[in-house]
């Protein structure tokens, strides 16, 4: 039922900038979070940024003033802009929904029960 597919990575010399899409289908509430997070062999999956269906947003402290996270409910769609990419942003980067009764959501992968199949981000120095 719900499904969502990310796409948008690719190979970027340090300082570019890329936009991640994840398209969203089947979640059937008003009231839902979703966020990035990202992956790597030696890192466990950690959280990039969140946004609420009443699109109040939280961000990595690390991440804050270089991603922009954010959401076209119409298309469905979320997004992830990434400015000023640094090689240590390399990683699998993952798009996860869940429902939500609150503002504000966790960035802790636990809290998520539906997850994209990852799309690959890497930078190169």
């Amino acid at each position: 039922q719900e499904r969502l597919v990310e796409s948008g990575g690719g190979s970027v010399q340090s300082g570019g900038s890329l936009r991640l899409s994840c398209k969203a289908s089947g979640l059937q509430y008003n009231g839902y979070c979703m966020a990035w997070f990202r992956q790597t062999p030696e890192k466990e999956r950690e959280g990039v940024a969140t946004i609420h269906s009443d699109d109040s947003t939280n961000y990595a402290d690390s991440l804050k003033g270089r991603f922009t996270i954010s959401k076209d409910s119409a298309k469905n769609t979320l997004y992830l802009q990434m400015n000023s990419l640094k090689p240590e942003d390399t990683g699998m980067y993952y798009c996860a929904a869940d429902y939500s009764l609150w503002s504000g959501c966790p960035m802790l992968p636990e809290a998520y029960q539906y997850w994209g199949q990852g799309t690959q981000v890497t930078v190169s120095s």
